[in-house]
């Protein structure tokens, strides 16, 4: 299936393919990993130069106004590219939280900076009881002299220990899982009482653990309205997932090129293993699952549009197709390589890597399946 662009993502769609393939070479991205915040700052400037960091961000305050589809179109190209900047961490999870629920003061102050590149945030969210559970929220923040008291542990945070801004879920009232209570808070990473653990993933990005100890903030740090943060947040993720299905499928599309011209090139027995029936048999299913997985993100990130239940069902379609194929494509490009697919010195390892991380974020295929089934009444 042709996905349609349009003559402005169709720009956008080159300049970020151009840009891979100029300056985003593997052993270039290897370096990157291992040196200093794990990427390379040059390249966030890139970004910010080409627009890319305002892409999603509204008119008003600096950004381009662009929609799901137009995210899409990047981070296909940077899937392809096994990008490892934080732009899912600032741009599509911290900066859209800000910008769909902060004051305005904190928009006029803070969504600007992020589309010129000066400044990276984080959203620290997740915690160890909660796994997939998006209001299962134990961080606390009580009202205090002229502001809040936090206190509470995130896990896995992205982009968190090179953040300028955190933006922080804490609950204000209600239970620990209860959707309503939730407030969201804008905290420095220098704060009194703050402490970050970071640590690198095993797909080469960064994140770390953060621990609140009676970190004071002011009133004025307080997202949006108390209490009601939830829907701003599943919102939010769910856009995420939309988006990480776009790399998905870049990273999977990159993935078959590379597996497929192993099989041209690797001989056996006098002849290229691609001969071989049975090996081109999986390579055309792989092709499928690449495809299918292709439009189903395009046209998710088309309906996604249209509203919060429209994008509620998307975001869970996506992520129960992507889990499935990037498993499916990433198991058989390994053993189609053989062992040099799982060596760290060839790229085959780093996409399945990637695309294994990009299933277990905000909820597995299986785990998505589960509960479109338990929602549905479906035995």
């Amino acid at each position: 299936m042709d996905i349609m662009l349009s003559d402005e993502q169709r720009l956008l769609k080159e300049s970020v393919e151009r840009f891979i393939a100029d300056e985003y070479g593997f052993e270039q991205r290897k370096r990157w990993v291992a040196e200093g915040a794990g990427y390379a700052a040059e390249n966030w400037a890139t970004f910010a130069e080409l627009g890319w960091l305002a892409l999603p961000l509204p008119e008003e305050h600096g950004g381009l106004g662009g929609s799901l589809s137009d995210v899409a179109v990047v981070l296909e190209g940077f899937g392809a590219g096994l990008v490892v900047e934080p732009y899912l961490a600032t741009v599509l999870l911290a900066a859209q939280l800000v910008a769909d629920g902060g004051t305005d003061e904190q928009k006029a102050d803070i969504l600007p900076k992020v589309a010129e590149g000066q400044m990276k945030l984080a959203f620290a969210h997740t915690e160890r009881q909660s796994r997939y559970n998006l209001p299962d929220v134990k961080t606390e923040a009580k009202a205090s002299s002229g502001g809040f008291t936090l206190n509470g542990q995130k896990s896995i945070v992205f982009g968190a220990a090179d953040a300028d801004l955190l933006v922080v879920s804490a609950r204000t009232s209600g239970g620990q899982r209860e959707e309503d209570g939730i407030s969201l808070f804008c905290v420095a990473p220098d704060a009194a009482g703050l402490s970050i653990r970071a640590y690198g993933t095993q797909d080469s990005h960064r994140a770390a653990d953060l621990t609140l100890e009676n970190v004071e903030v002011e009133a004025s740090a307080l997202m949006s309205q108390a209490d009601a943060a939830y829907p701003i947040i599943a919102r939010t993720v769910q856009q995420a997932m939309i988006a990480l299905g776009a790399e998905a499928v870049g990273a999977m599309g990159a993935l078959n090129e590379l597996t497929f011209e192993y099989l041209k090139t690797r001989q056996q027995f006098g002849a290229p293993i691609g001969a071989f029936q049975s090996l081109q048999h999986r390579a055309a299913e792989m092709l499928m699952a690449h495809k299918l997985s292709r439009a189903m993100v395009f046209r998710m990130a088309k309906a996604a549009d249209t509203g919060d239940e429209a994008l509620a069902q998307a975001a869970t379609a996506t992520k129960v197709q992507i889990g499935k194929s990037g498993k499916f494509v990433g198991q058989q490009a390994i053993q189609l390589h053989g062992g040099i697919g799982m060596t760290d010195e060839y790229a085959a390892g780093h996409y399945f890597k990637r695309l294994t991380m990009i299933d277990a974020l905000f909820g597995t295929a299986d785990h998505h399946l589960t509960a479109f089934a338990d929602s549905s009444n479906i035995s």
